[in-house]
């Protein structure tokens, strides 16, 4: 051996280079510059995205000294810092110094003001009665603005309470501030044709009972009309018109051409249908007035908490909702308000420059364009040898797994997370969510690109496109059917998407109108989910971006023939070109995967409880004077460790508390406090045949009661018939076997008590009865440790109260 010319050695990591074959390139797109036209297209799509998400910003605040014509969020925001000095719950002192406030602001403006007062049913699913009813004793401010020719009534409404645990800075405030900002507006200019009907409602928090009395027993309200409500759950974030009454088509146009940030969606209203939710909107919609119901939603982590002051409102989102209160009342007060309900729904979504919309009668033509459109696309491929059948049909099989596994991680991030912050799982959103969403979006890039890194060589990326396209619309199909507000997040990329494949399909290879097509379908998919994807993390909350993560994954499978760009020709390549080939396509997916680290990095470091950002923590206290025993009650599934100091145990308290409703709740043993139950005095006690009526007055021996309830017990007594404050309950129906036959719970009950009557079919000799009042408070009860600085109070309509209960027979 000639030690002067050792043996070659070939590196381990590299394998032999050899010859290449041709490459054997089954894309939609096959661009002359690779690499040039991807940075065109991916430039392309960044401005889309950008003009996108500048679209969904809020305009600056104007000062307090702007044209009086105008809106102003500088004058807004000083009745904001009246408004939401402090808690001011329904019934409570605060509450009638916010009401006197409302008067005379409205009559200073010159309107014919009132106080309408009453006791009213609940509206919506709010009730916490165990089987029976909820209501409330409400008193509505209304003012009202004439118009020089009616054709109806314009009702522009916001509720003036707020929760127990909070000033309401936000909700609502917000709202009710910038009713009053728009009334002085209103009140600057010419007399608007129709009415305007200004109504802040009570007991909104409480039970929907304000807007409640007021749709179904006001006599401006006889006639109906169009609200807008105004509402906020949140603290920033454009103002969104998430809800509209049925047949909206015209009630769309309107607000597209009235309102100066029509942010709005077909699918926020299909979502909103599906959420257990109810605003003031809901009452006035069950009595068949027609509207639009809008609301600023980011920032959650403060709603119904004691950080929702004044001082945590973006104003821009003030101004915002200002802006198009004041353009919608002077549409609306200008137009004939019966055409409002002809005609049928219209889809419609945001795009820079204004509303797209589009009659309902073309949900389903536009959906079976797509599934024609994407098949004829198929169809062409197949004769352009880019893919075959069998590899579209794995294609299309194969993309069921980005689309289950990227909602999939983001549901186990987000475990992940609560696991290190249990804290957020009391949190409707975390105090600082930018980092975590950016974190669910990369993961979601992640998922698909690593998906799409593993199949394109064998499949080939014409038929994981074309595959994508099909999966695109054929959910169109199904959102159709099922949710048609919603098809067009589904169908028109579909449709897109098949028109830019045929364009690229059909010019000679190449040529820049190739590229072209298939970006201008992506800029498309672009401009219509990521808004969505946008505006679904603050409306579903972080323990939701699932549903995020899966429109995100549909943009991406969208733009996949531009995303193909960023990868190596796919097949034909050999040996050591094959390798680099591989390892260059390993490239965007481990780009992503790294920037959902960092991005989850980031958001555990920046986000920390703090003074500032306390972890919420539900805390009640319930006693039983009879017995004279008492208990902690949370309803934290998994008490954080503040709690955890007062409960242990898991179960029901319907049966000593039948107010707080059957749910299992954590409890635990507590000191009895001196404090007396509510009284039940029998005014009047009669029999008919079977029928027995027992006419009682119900007293609070305490102050500051929020709420009192009064249930039956089901084995003394069947409930026929109930009468509240003169006020008759619609429904008195049994519910399911529970211990209490039948229920009410009052909310603002008079200081002096309230006076029912119950019409029984007697079980027994005696009937029972449970009463039981509720405050608000902790502070001063035998065992009770305040919360440490960084232990907040969370957002809940059951915080901090305090109940006391007692059995009566009589």
């Amino acid at each position: 051996m000639d030690d002067d010319h050792p043996p070659s050695r070939v590196p381990l990591e590299e394998p032999v280079a050899t010859p290449e074959e041709p490459p054997a390139d089954r894309a939609l797109i096959r661009p002359r510059h690779r690499r040039w036209s991807a940075v065109a297209a991916v430039a392309a799509l960044l401005a889309v995205a950008v003009g996108a998400l500048v679209n969904l910003q809020n305009p600056a605040p104007r000062a307090a000294d702007a044209d009086p014509g105008r809106f102003s969020a500088g004058r807004a925001y000083r009745h904001v810092q009246t408004i939401a000095a402090q808690a001011h719950v329904a019934g409570s002192p605060a509450a009638d110094r916010v009401r006197g406030y409302l008067v005379d602001t409205l009559r200073g403006l010159g309107l014919q003001t009132e106080v309408q007062d009453t006791v009213a049913d609940e509206a919506g699913q709010l009730s916490g009665a165990a089987g029976g009813s909820t209501l409330g004793h409400v008193r509505n401010v209304v003012a009202r603005l004439p118009g020089s020719a009616p054709t109806g009534r314009v009702f522009v409404v916001a509720h003036y309470d707020s929760v127990q645990t909070g000033p309401g800075g936000n909700d609502d405030a917000a709202g009710t501030s910038a009713i009053l900002e728009v009334a002085r507006a209103l009140t600057t200019g010419p007399r608007p044709r129709n009415d305007i009907v200004f109504v802040l409602t009570d007991a909104e928090e409480a039970c929907l009972c304000g807007a409640s009395a007021f749709a179904a027993s006001h006599p401006l309200a006889a006639q109906g009309g169009v609200v807008l409500n105004l509402e906020a759950r949140g603290s920033t974030g454009p103002v969104i018109m998430f809800e509209t009454s049925r047949r909206n088509a015209k009630l769309v146009d309107l607000f597209a051409g009235a309102a100066p940030h029509p942010v709005g969606t077909s699918f926020a209203v299909e979502v909103y249908r599906l959420l257990p939710n109810d605003t003031d909107f809901t009452a006035f919609q069950a009595k068949g007035f027609v509207g639009l119901n809008s609301a600023y939603i980011d920032g959650g982590a403060v709603y119904h908490t004691p950080l929702d002051t004044p001082a945590a409102m973006d104003r821009s989102s003030l101004q915002a909702h200002g802006d198009n209160a004041l353009g919608l009342a002077r549409a609306f007060g200008a137009t004939d308000i019966p055409a409002l309900a002809a005609g049928g729904d219209a889809t419609y979504f945001p795009v820079p420059g204004g509303l797209v919309r589009y009659p309902a009668w073309l949900v389903w033509p536009l959906a079976l364009l797509a599934v024609v459109a994407v098949a004829a696309l198929a169809w062409l491929a197949r004769r352009r040898d880019r893919t075959s059948w069998p590899r579209l049909a794995a294609g299309f099989a194969l993309t069921l797994v980005p689309l289950a596994g990227a909602p999939l991680a983001a549901q186990l991030f987000w475990w992940g997370v609560t696991t290190v912050r249990p804290g957020y799982r009391e949190l409707l959103d975390p105090y600082r969510p930018l980092w975590y969403r950016l974190a669910v979006g990369a993961l979601a890039a992640a998922v698909l690109l690593t998906w799409y890194a593993l199949t394109r060589r064998r499949t080939g990326p014409a038929a994981l496109a074309i595959g994508a396209l099909g999966w695109l619309a054929g959910l169109g199909v199904l959102l159709a059917g099922l949710a048609p507000g919603g098809a067009y997040l589904a169908t028109l990329p579909a449709l897109a998407g098949a028109l830019g494949g045929l364009l690229a399909l059909t010019v000679r290879p190449g040529r820049w109108w190739a590229l072209a097509g298939p970006t201008a379908a992506a800029a498309v998919a672009v401009l219509i989910l990521l808004p969505t994807v946008t505006l679904l993390f603050p409306a579903l909350g972080m323990a939701q971006g699932g549903a995020a993560a899966l429109f995100a994954v549909l943009l991406g499978l969208a733009a996949l023939p531009v995303l193909e760009l960023l990868f190596p020709v796919a097949g034909g390549q050999l040996g050591l070109a094959a390798w680099r080939a591989r390892r260059a396509a390993t490239l965007p997916p481990l780009v992503a995967a790294l920037a959902a680290v960092v991005f989850a990095a980031l958001g555990l470091s920046t986000d920390r409880f703090d003074a500032a950002h306390p972890a919420p923590t539900q805390l009640m206290y319930a006693l039983d004077a009879g017995t004279g025993t008492a208990r902690w009650v949370s309803q934290e599934d998994d008490p954080q460790p503040w709690t955890a100091q007062y409960v242990h145990d898991r179960g029901s308290v319907e049966a000593d508390f039948p107010a707080l409703g059957p749910r299992p709740m954590r409890y635990g043993p507590a000191q009895a406090a001196a404090l007396p139950a509510p009284t039940v005095q029998v005014l009047a006690d009669t029999r008919a045949g079977d029928r027995r009526t027992l006419r009682v007055e119900l007293v609070p021996q305490r102050s500051g009661v929020r709420l009192v309830s009064l249930h039956v017990d089901a084995g003394t007594a069947e409930v026929r018939a109930v009468t509240v404050a003169g006020h008759p309950v619609p429904d008195t129906a049994a519910g399911p076997a529970r211990p209490w036959s039948y229920g009410i719970v009052l909310h603002a009950p008079p200081p002096g008590g309230v006076e029912i009557e119950l019409v029984l079919a007697p079980k027994a000799e005696k009937v029972a009865l449970r009463a039981m009042d509720a405050s608000d408070g902790l502070t001063g009860l035998p065992g009770f440790r305040p919360r440490p600085a960084d232990v907040g109070v969370a957002g809940s309509h059951t915080s901090e109260m305090l109940a006391v209960a007692r059995t009566y027979t009589f």
